[in-house]
């Protein structure tokens, strides 16, 4: 498969990017965190049979460059960002999926009304930080009686080093970031990324979901009827941000598709992948066909 590597100029530094594949309308991804790279992204690579297939690391993450000035850590940056990518890449006309944080990103780029977008994909994200802390808190409640406990006896003192915590908090990610055991390669490389990264203690907060940063009161459902493109929502049955966040999504998008895995949690195109690379190419091949009837 060909592939190709190099980096693009953003703000005085350098995005380092990834591209499988060519040919189609490209799919250009966007990762989560913020500040995950695209590492754990990569069973995507799997749809570079029919098209191009585009990752990046966004700027103070995995291969892209690092800086120390936490005034970068702003959305409306990282919106920017994307803009920079595609014309770099020539990047026109593009299907574009965000996951998790990279769906936030998504749904504010489309805000932004860019021209070119094909189709966006809404993979385990929300459209609200607080509604996806509201149900993380529900998911909560659900743990074991132990683990819950110790989780609000840490939380209520803001000790989020404590190994108990830290204990506690790996066993909600086990039943809702990732089902897998052992966690592939790919998801550990992306952990890595994020251990002690400022850009997700700037923007995002100490875990999953204590969102104590500048995202805390992000919330765009009120605008979601403002993206017009054909928009699929996938979610795996135990997300980290669940299945309501994406109900929520699907009701202010119109026409939009909901597909939920159900042996799934927040990495479906992990957990599943080759059901998750199923529903993405029958989606985008039907939205190209559409496009070509009109």
């Amino acid at each position: 498969m060909q592939a190709e590597e190099g980096t693009i100029p953003v703000d005085g530094h350098s995005v380092w990017y990834r591209k499988v594949g060519e040919g189609g309308i490209p799919l250009l991804t966007l990762h989560g965190g913020p500040g995950a790279g695209h590492d754990y992204l990569e069973p995507l690579e799997g749809l570079a049979d029919e098209r191009a297939v585009i990752f990046y690391d966004q700027l103070g993450c995995g291969k892209s460059d690092q800086p120390d000035d936490l005034s970068f850590w702003r959305i409306e940056r990282f919106v920017r960002e994307v803009d920079v990518v595609r014309e770099a890449l020539g990047l026109d006309r593009i299907h574009l999926l965000g996951q998790s944080w990279g769906g936030w990103l998504g749904i504010e780029y489309m805000l932004s009304q860019p021209a070119g977008i094909v189709s966006l994909t809404l993979a385990s994200t929300s459209a609200s930080i607080p509604q996806f802390v509201q149900e993380a808190e529900r998911w909560k409640d659900a743990l074991p009686p132990d683990i819950r406990d110790t989780l609000r006896r840490h939380e209520a003192t803001g000790d989020w080093h404590n190994p108990e915590y830290e204990a506690a908090t790996m066993e909600f990610y086990r039943r809702h970031l990732c089902r897998l055991d052992p966690w592939p390669d790919p998801l550990l490389r992306s952990a890595k990324n994020l251990n002690g990264n400022p850009v997700y203690l700037t923007m995002n907060g100490p875990n999953e979901f204590i969102i104590t940063g500048s995202l805390k009161d992000w919330d765009r459902i009120d605008r979601l009827g403002e993206i017009r493109v054909p928009t699929l929502i996938t979610v795996g049955r135990y997300d980290e941000i669940a299945p309501p966040c994406a109900e929520t999504m699907q009701q202010g998008i119109a026409g939009s598709e909901l597909r939920v895995f159900e042996e799934s949690s927040h990495t479906a195109h992990l957990e599943e992948t080759d059901a998750y690379l199923s529903t993405i190419r029958e989606f985008l091949r039907r939205v190209e066909a559409g496009a070509t009837a009109h």
